[in-house]
């Protein structure tokens, strides 16, 4: 499978293994047997155009993120780039633990629930999000965790309790970008991964970080 794609991971102690077939979260289309480079370009005084836009290493448009204040539910939606809603994004504005629940669609009916995030603790001096698939009714063991710092856009995407890494984040800052007022970051999703989901959690971590600094 590796000579037939020559694009190589950026990060050698990920274990992209263990996925050998696609693992699809939000959709089969978003799963590829090689690394998908993308990269997140937040545009602070954007308001018209989305919170942020996610583009290929290219940068071709592969989705942009719209945000809506909704009665006591901040909302945001993961849009394609013909503005096709993937995932809405909702969380509690009064809310213990701080917990994001993502539905398909511009859906948030129960039955439509793809998976919640929920900070590992209340407290947190760096990133710790457990992730629950909606299949996960217990929530005993997370299906995925990401730990790292936000401030440093240094965020690591595992799979449940373990060391194997599904995706990984970097921050690329260029003087342009600054005079822009662009923050713009690259993720690597391994082989198999469902990228929109990655995306979707990028949204979190993004919401998570702005209510911080409120």
């Amino acid at each position: 499978m590796g000579q037939s794609n020559p694009h190589q991971p950026i990060f050698a102690e990920a274990s992209p293994e263990i996925y050998t077939r696609p693992y699809p979260i939000i959709g089969p289309q978003y799963c590829v047997p090689y690394p998908v480079d993308i990269a997140i370009v937040r545009k602070f005084m954007s308001v018209t155009d989305g919170t942020f836009v996610v583009n290929d290493i290219a940068d071709n448009l592969m989705f942009k993120v719209k945000e809506k204040l909704i009665s006591l539910h901040k909302r945001r939606t993961v849009l394609d780039p013909y503005d096709n809603p993937i995932v809405t994004v909702t969380k509690k504005l009064i809310s213990a633990h701080e917990k994001h629940y993502v539905f398909r669609g511009n859906s948030t009916d129960s039955k439509d629930l793809l998976f919640t995030v929920g900070k590992s603790k209340m407290i947190q001096l760096k990133t710790t999000l457990n992730v629950y698939l909606a299949s996960n009714n217990k929530q005993d063991v997370c299906d995925f965790k990401i730990k790292g710092s936000w401030l440093e856009r240094s965020c690591i995407f595992y799979a449940g309790e373990s060391k194997a890494i599904v995706a990984q984040m970097q921050k690329r800052t260029t003087a342009g970008s600054v005079m822009l007022d662009k923050d713009r970051y690259t993720v690597t999703v391994y082989p198999n991964i469902d990228y929109a989901f990655v995306v979707a959690l990028i949204v979190i971590l993004d919401e998570i970080n702005n209510d911080d600094d409120d």
